[in-house]
């Protein structure tokens, strides 16, 4: 029985539960940078070039701060043909003497331990972008090699690293490098005197070469991401210079030819961000609003003793905002926490939001007569995406020690920032908005007429969306009367021709394929939309029949899945007045309807110019060829002329499309098997708005200036008059 017990106890042991088995021994205790090595998504989110460009964020941002304290004036960035990057300074230089608990210097306390540097205990920055304490060290983990000098005291001084280990490379005459052989320190670290400076120059000096054990080949700087963040700084902190140079030649870079250089510093501040982001027509000037604001937190404070205690802290808040308004659609609004941008906003943006809107809501129920709205029985309300269309901003506050969500600090989560950025919108908005000053007053009015035109639109799109895409036999339609709509409901399939007045309209509905082509016609020459307010263009009866035929809604709200139709064409006479209905067309679209143009089903019909009649020899029927340029023309008779062709002298000019007959429109320009459309297309968006601008803005003496600048090239023969 003995025995058979024992056997039986050690085929329990043997099939232990795997519970029993995990013990303590089985747990990893990663010391130091090992946990950086181990998992480094948790501190720079990705090891592909974001994760590149995040540690060369915290490098940059920790000399920024330098500029942020009133230390540093000058920064500089240079990308090194060796894949490495310095970035240098000019404020006080890390600290070079021993830090007491640790028996380390500075900088080795602030390249090898986490959560370790100048923002903690309040007595260095007041704000600052660097504030977990990680920045530096991490970027050290992850590197194979870093080099940092530092001028103080009259001295350079001088420590290499190599991922995250101190010690010396013996390097070649060649110059540095990561692949030298490295001798680890044993006994002690030793920061090294390598070089004497003049009395009163400080500075810091960083270069390091990122690890491909932790990278791949694949990930590389990006110029163009390193040289928007750097003017988004300087911007941020006025006065700041900051020289970036690429020495990497890289194809498709602009050092690929050599060595380039740029120079960044903006004394403007905010307003000057602003000004370089709004994209279209101000209706505003750009107004600033400043504020600031106090709140209590409860954090851990280090006491004499060295222990973390709770204590209650006064926290100081600064906002700086500057924004105005366009004449577009778009918004663009960009925040910050003291210089680091939070993307996807936090705090402060919600603040701004909710200050904003209650602000832009009071003011229009004040003025509910003039913009002739109602307030009462379920009346329409102003919405945040009413008050947004064509703002632009930059939201920034200042306070120390913010609360991020994650190291990558897209997220501002101090809450009672919230309340605060609230306060001062309402305040310093109000007091514009209220203002007496004839330009103050006169902005004001505009604002208040945009965000109700922007309601109404709002409110007409979500009308046109309930109303069915296509109605019936039995139903009754809601599309304008004049309208000859197509058959088919095949989007993909279906075209809507716009046609200049209804003489073209008689034509064209006999050359149309009713099954697939719809017409629309309007009358003359339509709304300058450039010039015009949207609620200018909500009104007028051409637009507003377009808009609703098209049934996909107009500006923000415009919806390219509703569309009705899968081709727009544009179908006006070959004459001035023609293209001139053209441009207005395109204008309208460009504007309103610009997902439409993007996509490429905008299109201009081409219809013929010319007529020759060919005289069939023995009994032929005579022969008709069209041509659409007085080149073409005058290559096609030549060439009847060759071949000993006759033709008929009285060549028919075409001046309107009214002149052709059905069967001349349907093969010259509506029949799919032998028309020709050229299809707009807005590859260049901001170039488009520009030469839009330019043509059809407000703006008279920019226009004159182009117009008596290609006078000499002009034709006056072109004129049909």
């Amino acid at each position: 029985m003995v025995s058979v017990g024992s056997s039986t106890l050690e085929g329990v042991t043997a099939t232990a539960s795997p519970e029993s088995s995990y013990t303590a021994r089985h747990l990893s205790v990663l010391e130091g940078l090992e946990a950086v090595r181990k998992r480094p998504g948790m501190y720079i989110g990705s090891t592909d070039s974001r994760g590149l460009m995040h540690c060369l964020w915290e490098i940059i941002d920790n000399a920024v701060d330098e500029a942020l304290g009133g230390f540093a004036t000058k920064i500089g960035v240079v990308l090194h043909a060796d894949s490495s990057v310095t970035v240098s300074d000019d404020g006080r230089g890390i600290p070079v003497d021993v830090e007491p608990k640790t028996g380390l210097s500075g900088v080795e306390v602030v390249f090898t331990k986490l959560h370790a540097g100048g923002k903690f205990g309040g007595g260095s920055y007041t704000a600052s972008g660097g504030l977990h304490g990680v920045g530096a060290s991490v970027v050290n983990a992850l590197s194979s090699r870093l080099d940092v000098e530092v001028d103080r005291g009259g001295k350079t001084y001088r420590m290499t690293f190599h991922r995250g280990e101190p010690g010396t490379f013996d390097d070649p005459a060649s110059g540095p490098s990561p692949d030298a052989a490295f001798a680890p320190f044993t006994d002690h670290s030793e920061l090294a005197v390598v070089g004497r400076t003049k009395r009163g120059v400080t500075g810091t000096r960083v270069r390091y070469w990122a690890d491909r054990q932790v990278f791949p080949k694949s990930a590389v700087f990006s110029y163009d991401e390193l040289v928007t963040r750097v003017r988004q700084t300087t911007f941020l902190v006025p006065g700041l210079e900051i020289t970036v140079r690429d020495e990497r030649g890289l194809p498709g870079t602009p050092g690929e030819a050599g060595p380039h250089e740029e120079v960044f510093k903006h004394d403007g501040g905010a307003v000057d961000f602003v000004e370089f982001l709004a994209p279209d027509t101000p209706v505003t000037a750009t107004w600033t609003l400043r504020g600031q604001g106090s709140f209590t937190e409860t954090v851990p404070v280090l006491d004499e003793r060295g222990h973390m205690t709770p204590q209650e802290v006064q926290r100081d808040c600064e906002v700086d905002i500057a924004l105005r308004w366009g004449v577009g659609y778009e918004t663009e609004v960009r925040s910050f926490v003291n210089i680091i941008a939070t993307p996807k906003g936090g705090s402060h943006l919600a603040g701004f939001e909710q200050g904003l809107l209650k602000v832009v809501r009071k003011q229009v129920e004040a003025n509910a007569r003039r913009l002739k709205i109602s307030t009462k029985d379920g009346g329409e309300r102003i919405e945040k995406d009413d008050v947004t269309a064509g703002l632009t901003a930059v939201v920034t506050v200042r306070l120390a020690e913010p609360q991020f969500e994650g190291q990558t600090k897209e997220v501002l989560g101090t809450a009672p920032v919230r309340g605060i950025v609230a306060r001062v919108v309402e305040k310093e908005l109000g007091a514009l908005l209220t203002s007496t000053k004839r330009d103050d007053k006169a902005q004001a009015a505009l604002l208040l007429d945009k965000v109700v035109a922007e309601m109404r639109a709002r409110v007409t799109a979500r009308k046109q969306k309930e109303i069915s895409r296509r109605k019936n036999a039995l139903e009754t339609s809601s599309l304008p009367a004049k309208l000859a709509d197509c058959r088919s409901d095949d989007v993909e399939r279906s075209e809507l021709f716009i046609v200049e007045g209804d003489s073209a309209l008689g034509t064209a509905k006999l050359a149309r394929s009713s099954d697939f082509q719809a017409l629309l016609p309007i009358r003359g020459k339509i709304l300058n939309v450039q010039k015009a307010s949207i609620g200018d263009m909500l009104r007028n009866a051409e637009c507003a029949a377009i808009i609703q035929v098209l049934g996909a809604g107009s500006g923000r709200s415009f919806d390219l899945e509703a569309a009705r139709y899968g081709k727009v064409i544009l179908m006006t006479d070959a004459d001035v007045d023609g293209a001139h209905i053209r441009t207005l067309l395109l204008t309208l679209f460009y504007r309103y309807m610009r997902p439409l143009v993007e996509a490429g089903r905008v299109y201009a019909a081409v219809p013929p110019l010319h007529r020759v009649e060919v005289i069939g020899g023995r009994g032929k029927p005579n022969e008709y060829l069209y041509t659409y340029s007085e080149a073409e023309l005058q290559a096609t008779l030549k060439k009847l002329d060759r071949s000993g062709k006759r033709y008929k002298e009285d060549i028919q000019r075409y001046k309107g499309l009214g002149e052709m007959d059905a069967d001349q429109l349907a093969e010259t320009t509506m029949d799919p098997r032998h028309r020709t459309l050229r299809r707009v297309r807005a590859a260049d968006a901001e170039a488009a708005e520009r030469v839009f601008e330019l043509l059809m803005g407000s703006e008279v003496a920019p226009r004159k200036d182009f117009i008596v600048a290609g006078a000499h090239a002009f034709d006056r023969s072109q004129i049909d008059a």
